[in-house]
């Protein structure tokens, strides 16, 4: 299993020590671990799609090579995202789908790797219950979707089950 990392990249692409206030706040499952329903997940601070993701998508276009699109269900972003990003000198294209995506989800595309999925940790989410969704999204023998991750965390939260 992986911890949560957090990562802030500089406007050169090198990553420094994280800044607290700045850090982009995700996990990623090992690389070359088995396949699973998700990549890792993302602990946007809000849900404006152009603020948040040009640093996500700066860390990982040197790990999965150039991301060309991302996917999102409308759910939970409001109406008006954008539908281009610029990042680092290229465009990233964002669309939606919604009943075909998880809507806790976001589907990143590459040329290079091809598709990642992350959980969306919700930017609400207090830090001890997005600690544990970051970790279980990160985790490459877990099956669960983004919802049922989500599910799982408010029903622990609630005390109606325990961490597994």
């Amino acid at each position: 299993m992986t911890a949560p990392v957090s990562i802030t990249p500089t406007p050169e692409g090198g990553i420094p020590a994280p800044a607290p206030d700045l850090a982009l706040r995700m996990s990623l499952a090992p690389l070359g671990s088995a396949p699973a329903l998700l990549d890792g997940a993302w602990w946007p601070r809000s849900r404006d799609l152009g603020a948040e993701l040009p640093s996500l998508v700066a860390v990982l276009d040197p790990l999965w090579g150039r991301i060309t699109r991302v996917t999102v269900n409308p759910t939970h972003w409001p109406a008006d995202f954008p539908r281009k990003v610029p990042v680092d000198g290229h465009v990233v294209k964002v669309g939606w789908f919604l009943a075909e995506q998880d809507p806790h989800q976001l589907l990143l595309l590459s040329y290079r790797t091809s598709r990642w999925d992350l959980l969306v940790v919700p930017p609400e989410t207090d830090p001890v219950t997005a600690a544990w969704l970051m970790t279980a999204a990160s985790d490459p023998l877990r099956t669960s979707t983004g919802s049922e991750l989500v599910a799982e965390a408010v029903s622990m939260r609630d005390g109606v089950t325990t961490p597994s």
